[in-house]
This record gives structure tokens, sequence and C-alpha cells, in this order.
């Protein structure tokens, strides 16, 4: 089993930055990918980017040359460095844990983004 904690969420303008933090406990060492979505209000969660154990990484379109996912060098830590942020990523962002056995989902933290 596997617990996940999402912070860095919070209010920012248009143009401006956050970095998202999932931290991650349990069974770590059984995760094969992180994966980060987020739901707008009244909208369709979607999927954002993902990151494997190996370290290969894919984005949704709609992020891509915007957001980065990364891996903490202590590997129970996976970032969303958000740059150029649009009004229209505001969304509860959360992250999944995935493993052979099924998903495991973070709280979520919110971000919102004024224009």
């Amino acid at each position: 089993q596997v617990q996940l904690v999402e912070s860095g969420g919070g209010l920012v303008q248009a143009g401006g930055s956050l970095r998202l933090s999932c931290r991650a406990s349990g069974s770590i060492s059984s995760i094969n990918a992180m994966v980060w979505y987020r739901q707008p209000p009244e909208k369709e969660r979607e999927f954002i980017a993902r990151i494997t154990t190996g370290g290969s990484t894919n984005y949704a379109d709609s992020v891509k040359g915007r957001f980065t996912i990364s891996r903490g060098n202590a590997k129970n830590t996976v970032y969303l460095q958000m740059n150029s942020l649009k009004p229209e990523d505001t969304a509860v962002y959360c992250c999944t844990a995935r493993m052979s056995i099924g998903n495991y989902w973070g709280q979520g933290t919110q971000v919102t983004v004024s224009s």
C-alpha cells in the first residue's frame, strides 16, 4: 500500500510559476510510475504528466513545454514544475502511484491562476 500527499498549490498570477510536490510513503519500491492529473472545477479529470521508474516522461499537449515532472534524490518525492501558468490551468492537482496491483491517489492540492 502507498500513501501520497501533494503540496505546493496556491494562488498565482497568469504567467507565474509553482512547483508541486508529491511525497510517497509505504511500499514505494513497488511503484512503477508516478502520474499527475488535474481536475478543473466542474470539468473532467485530465492527464498532465507521467514519469516511470526508468526516468522516461511524457506530457499532455496542453502543458508540454511549460510543465516538467521530475523525481527527487530521495526517490519518494515527485515534483511538477509549472511555468507560464494560464487561468485554464486552475484545477485540483493530484498525483497517482502506478503499481502492478492497482493505482493509489493523493488528496490533491488546489492551484488557482488569476488573469
